[in-house]
């Protein structure tokens, strides 16, 4: 009975609303927008565009050899702190990277090595970095692995690990044979994750005991996968990519119960 109330919550949930978009040419793995810009990631270069014009106004582009596979990024102050990985070559090795906004300049690195698996994203929340390891059942896979081997990591803020958790059985299901590419948390409380293809965002909490996320939402979303960014001004507007069309696409994410407060 509990499965099924719960499978009745998760479908009733209303839908994103597609409220903007148009073409940035590095959209091909992620986007995030602070209050006057927009910035879409490809895996070695970053676009800023002038979110009122469209315009693209600077960028900046790595070497390639060097930025293999940049999934994601997430806003930390004036700060992009992205997820690297050399997906699809094995064994996976994972680093974190820093870019300057305002001078569109790499900073530094954190190297994350062989860590748990290939990092596809990374959020801050409650004092802690949040960090997604894939895997996957074909190419990039590791032998022994596959998508059900996906773990969310909590590191503090100097990557000391604290904790891992894992997702749900069902969750996992909607991953394969990918993994997640996306997933921020929300300032609801819950974490908001997305995986490779499926048109849909799935809303996350933290177990009151076990390691296994709570799913509490499944919304269906203008655009499939990828990596997914909250808008800097608030309020429920998530961004997200078109990746057939090259294009960055704000949503307006309807409000989830779910929270569970300390």
């Amino acid at each position: 009975m509990i499965d099924l109330l719960l499978a009745a919550a998760l479908a009733a949930t209303a839908p994103a609303t597609e409220i903007e978009r148009f073409p940035a040419a590095e959209a091909h793995q992620g986007v995030v927008a602070d209050a006057r810009f927009v910035y879409a990631i490809s895996n070695a270069a970053i676009g800023k565009y002038d979110r009122r014009t469209h315009r693209r106004v600077a960028e900046w582009r790595g070497d390639p050899a060097r930025f293999v596979h940049m999934n994601s990024c997430s806003l930390r102050g004036r700060r992009l702190v992205c997820a690297l990985s050399n997906y699809p070559a094995v064994p996976m090795e994972s680093s974190v990277e820093w870019f300057d906004l305002d001078r569109m300049e790499h900073l530094r690195t954190h190297r994350l090595g062989r860590a748990r698996g290939s990092l596809t994203w990374i959020s801050w929340h409650a004092g802690s970095w949040w960090a997604c390891f894939a895997h996957y059942d074909g190419r990039g896979g590791e032998p022994g692995r596959d998508h059900r081997s996906t773990v969310l990591v909590r590191y503090d803020r100097h990557f000391a690990e604290q904790g891992v958790f894992r997702f749900p059985d069902a969750l996992l299901g909607r991953f394969a044979p990918y993994s997640s590419s996306g997933g921020a948390w929300g300032r609801d409380g819950l974490l908001y994750v997305t995986g490779h293809d499926r048109p849909e965002l799935y809303a996350l909490r933290l177990p009151e005991s076990g390691d296994v996320l709570e799913q509490v939402a499944t919304i269906a979303t203008p655009t499939g996968g990828q990596a997914i960014a909250w808008d800097s001004k608030g309020g429920r507007t998530l961004w997200s990519i078109d990746r057939a069309k090259a294009e960055v696409v704000a949503s307006k994410v309807p409000a989830v119960a779910g929270r569970r407060h300390p």
